[in-house]
């Protein structure tokens, strides 16, 4: 069985999990995108917790 890098990189991505939150504003929108499995911002540590102290950060 042969595949490229790429494709096995692709495949694991796929199921990358994210958090279910709620959200209909354009925040909630980009931080689900930012933890999708294309971005998968859990690779750098990033954890998403629902604190005041976040939306400083924004």
């Amino acid at each position: 069985m042969t595949t490229t890098v790429d494709a096995v990189v692709n495949w694991a991505r796929t199921g990358s999990l994210w958090p279910m939150t709620f959200g209909l504003a354009c925040c909630a929108v980009e931080m689900m995108h930012a933890g999708a499995s294309r971005y998968d911002l859990d690779r750098f540590g990033v954890v998403f917790r629902p604190s005041p102290r976040q939306s400083d950060v924004m």
